[in-house]
């Protein structure tokens, strides 16, 4: 009680003679007319007042914190609500003697892909193109969610193949990384289209508690960058680095691209889109990407 005395007492003091050296100086004019006496009177009876004013405020939000209540998680919020699928994008960097690597993938992966038996889906793979360099990413879906995933995983290591294939494949990785994701609700599902295409993923590392403002933003965006249908897919992280999204397109080359993108800053409210995004990126980065012989998305 003492401490709360006497720090209330300390700040009402210091605003006090804040606003009377602030307000002393506008009175200065005042003066020099007639009633210019009274306005200087008034200077320490306006400052005690907005003392009075403001040290019941700040007090309280020494012990007070307002938080906007939210019933449903972010994923819950921006996720598609009619399937349960989840995502799984991985990143395998080869070391680069290894010309073989694309080869010992599209033996195995696409019999994965076409067996019944396997809850999951092959939805692409590509070499990074322009990027990083060396680089191979795959994506697959997991109809059912989690149970789908586990599932999976439990009948690969079963799979003598495919275990043959893991002990290959680790002999030509310099690394490798993961991440499992949702697609937002407002994005097509991915499915396979006729090539040849080139593909562009961008990835943005988001400000952390900036999810929600960016889904706002991007379901609006969506319909702007539909239009020449290159827009394939769109996801965040759930397990892996945390705030990340990431966005899928298709171009026929490089100039498409280009074109395309110019295009859209002539719509209205892409600029508005970019304007307000912008601010909650921490980090992004651009992909070119060039299909596999075996990826759906060609």
């Amino acid at each position: 009680t003492y401490l709360g005395s006497t720090c209330k007492s300390i700040f009402n003091q210091n605003l006090e003679k804040m606003a009377t050296r602030v307000l002393q100086r506008a009175a200065t004019g005042l003066k020099q007319t007639k009633n210019g006496f009274r306005a200087h009177g008034q200077v320490s009876v306006i400052a005690r007042s907005l003392a009075a004013h403001r040290e019941d405020s700040w007090f309280k939000s020494l012990f007070v914190r307002k938080v906007d209540p939210r019933k449903d998680a972010h994923a819950t919020l921006l996720s598609k609500k009619e399937d349960n699928n989840l995502y799984k994008i991985q990143f395998h960097n080869v070391k680069p003697e290894f010309k073989c690597f694309n080869k010992i993938l599209e033996d195995v992966l696409p019999s994965i892909h076409t067996d019944p038996e396997y809850p999951c889906e092959l939805v692409g793979t590509w070499n990074t193109w322009y990027g990083e360099q060396d680089q191979a990413v795959h994506l697959w879906r997991y109809r059912g969610g989690y149970p789908a995933l586990t599932e999976v995983m439990n009948k690969l290591r079963q799979n003598k193949r495919f275990m043959d294939y893991r002990t290959e494949r680790g002999k030509m990785l310099l690394s490798r990384r993961n991440q499992l994701l949702l697609e937002f609700s407002f994005w097509n599902e991915p499915v396979p289209r006729p090539g040849p295409n080139i593909y562009e993923l961008r990835s943005y590392q988001l400000r952390p508690g900036t999810m929600i403002e960016w889904g706002n933003y991007w379901a609006r965006a969506i319909e702007i960058r539909q239009q020449n249908q290159e827009a394939v897919g769109g996801f965040f992280s759930q397990i892996g680095s945390l705030y990340t999204v990431h966005h899928l397109w298709a171009y026929k080359d490089l100039q498409s691209r280009d074109d395309t993108r110019n295009a859209a800053w002539q719509r209205e409210g892409w600029d508005e889109v970019v304007y307000y995004t912008v601010p909650l990126i921490q980090h992004m980065e651009s992909r070119i990407m060039i299909p596999m012989k075996s990826s759906p998305l060609k």
